[in-house]
């Protein structure tokens, strides 16, 4: 399954902010764009798995329109 995710750079403290539009609430950060992506992937499979222990099957992919997205 894969996911979309937004990278900002966190201007006021570094690092770099991730998250997925796809999957509400989940967030993560990094000291560089890379470390972002490991944590945003390990944050998406604990969604993942809290919304399997709650036995919620629909996801929501109302994506908001951003000039950008990456894809993981």
């Amino acid at each position: 399954m894969r996911f979309k995710i937004i990278l900002e750079e966190d201007e006021e403290v570094g690092g770099f902010i991730a998250s997925c539009p796809g999957l509400p609430g989940c967030f993560s950060q990094g000291n560089t764009v890379e470390e972002a992506i490991e944590n945003i992937k390990e944050a998406i499979q604990a969604c993942l798995e809290s919304l399997a222990e709650d036995e919620l099957q629909e996801y929501s992919y109302n994506f908001p329109c951003f000039d950008s997205f990456f894809l993981i």
